[in-house]
């Protein structure tokens, strides 16, 4: 049976460094999907994309499911800076940011490939961020620890995906979804910044 934990407890472990990095980790992986689902779904409907070719866009989910194919190549190699874990972790954060403003910037009506390749480049960098994510809370945790930390990255990663998604959906009735994405970066970098010190020391190997 599934071990329970209380609010309480998830607050308290918060305190410390393994369980907090497990919960920031856990929103910035929730925080790219409905970016490529359904809350661009909703964008590419309102910029008057052809519905045939939103469920084309479909395919841009695809990366989440073959990310087994890339993932030895993460636990192979190292990259020359910020350790093992840590240095993948900060590229694909970095993309992922880039990336988001980059479709913020494209308006999907006119340069609808473009829209896509960047879209796709997305769920690409974001299914390699969950691959170094679920490697680091099983390096990282015990055992007896793995259970909350895995709780407190879901609540992570569901409190992001209500931000990515119901709270888009209401800043678009008030803004440009150009905006929403811009503000959406926003928040994808700085839980990169809270994630990862200015210090670059290597927080895990």
């Amino acid at each position: 049976m599934a071990q329970k934990h209380s609010i309480k407890q998830m607050v308290l472990a918060l305190k410390q460094k393994p369980f907090l990095y497990s919960f920031l980790m856990g929103f910035a992986s929730g925080m790219p999907f409905f970016l490529t689902s359904r809350t661009m779904q909703a964008w590419l409907k309102e910029a008057g994309v052809d519905l045939t070719m939103i469920g084309i866009f479909a395919i841009v989910g695809l990366p989440y499911t073959l990310k087994f194919i890339w993932s030895p190549i993460l636990d192979r190699f190292t990259l020359p800076i910020l350790g093992h874990r840590k240095g993948w972790l900060a590229l694909s954060q970095l993309a992922l940011t880039i990336l988001i403003c980059g479709m913020a910037l494209t308006n999907p009506a006119h340069h609808l490939w473009g829209f896509a390749f960047m879209a796709l480049l997305v769920a690409f960098f974001s299914a390699t961020q969950d691959i170094v994510v679920d490697a680091y809370r099983i390096e990282t945790l015990k055992d007896e620890e793995l259970g909350l930390g895995t709780a407190l990255y879901m609540y992570g990663y569901k409190i992001a995906m209500l931000i990515s998604g119901a709270l888009a959906f209401i800043l678009a009735d008030h803004f440009e979804w150009k905006y929403v994405y811009l503000f959406m970066a926003a928040i994808m970098g700085l839980d990169a910044a809270v994630s990862i010190p200015p210090s670059f020391q290597p927080l895990f190997v």
